[in-house]
């Protein structure tokens, strides 16, 4: 039935059969049997075949009312899936927390610069709750630090864009030096639980026999630069923050032996996004020159 419908629209434009299936460049009979098909179907007469030309009667006035309706919304619905389509609608991003940075609102406005029919929602969260989301459909892409080489569980595909290196950080004017034994002493600002960067510490420092002492757990990577930069402890950062940051002169890099600890940035998503291709290329591309972009303290 649904097949039929653009007979019936463009009889009604046109205002004959003939006209109809020059439109749709079909023949005469054509259109003729695909009205008949969808008067079938409806079990109702949608034309008045007593005038020459017929005509939409009354009911099939009302008809092509909801064919209309219909097959605008067909469109729309192709429309979301073509990846040619300018992307419109909305895009849900999710951002695992070591990354929710000041700078990421640069590419996110790009985006609806762009892209004015895009409207963004963005959720900061844990790497696994953004996995879990992104697998029940709650979100359309993640951005996630990750261990570098690795990826995220199938079937979630991976795009690496950036990596960045992590530091190891003190206020300007701590007692802290850069060795394991001074580290083991220290006390110590990092993310909670379930970090693999601050899994990579711990395990550094429990193989020269120390536990970590913890002064704070937080999330936010910014909260924790203040944190450190004020004397709360020593803190555990993404170069590119330390930088961005202009806080080369209010804390000092620490660098002990056999220290050498990196991150991936990612973009995961579940499968294709139609509609929305664009506008995460658009997105990918703003983290990319984010972390590309030369680093001045």
């Amino acid at each position: 039935m649904f097949d039929d419908l653009p007979a019936l629209v463009e009889f009604a434009r046109a205002g004959s059969i003939a006209g109809a299936a020059d439109r749709l460049c079909r023949t005469p009979s054509a259109i003729t049997r695909q009205l008949q098909r969808l008067e079938d179907a409806l079990g109702a007469e949608l034309l008045d075949r007593s005038v020459k030309p017929p005509r939409l009667n009354a009911l099939g006035a009302r008809v092509l009312e909801q064919a209309r309706d219909l097959l605008e919304r067909g469109e729309a619905l192709k429309s979301l899936t073509s990846s040619e389509t300018e992307p419109h609608g909305v895009l849900r991003i999710g951002l695992a927390h070591p990354l929710a940075m000041l700078r990421l609102t640069e590419p996110t406005r790009a985006l609806t610069e762009k892209y004015p029919k895009l409207r963004l929602r963005l959720l900061s969260d844990g790497t696994s709750t953004l996995f879990t989301r992104l697998l029940s459909g709650e979100l359309d892409v993640a951005v996630v630090a990750l261990p570098v080489g690795r990826t995220a569980p199938a079937p979630l595909l991976t795009n690496i864009i950036a990596t960045d290196r992590v530091e190891i950080v003190q206020r300007a004017t701590g007692k802290v030096e850069g060795n394991w034994t001074s580290l083991g002493g220290a006390s110590w600002v990092l993310n909670p639980l379930g970090c693999f960067l601050r899994a990579s510490l711990t395990d550094h420092l429990e193989r020269a026999g120390f536990t970590p002492m913890i002064a704070a757990e937080i999330h936010n990577v910014h909260l924790q630069l203040a944190f450190v930069q004020s004397g709360h402890g020593v803190g555990l950062l993404p170069a590119s923050v330390i930088a961005r940051n202009n806080s080369g002169d209010t804390i000092e890099v620490l660098r002990p032996p056999s220290f050498d600890l990196q991150m991936s940035v990612a973009v995961v998503r579940a499968g294709q996004l139609g509609a929305l291709e664009k506008a995460v290329g658009l997105l990918e591309d703003g983290i990319r020159d984010l972390f590309e972009a030369p680093l001045t303290a």
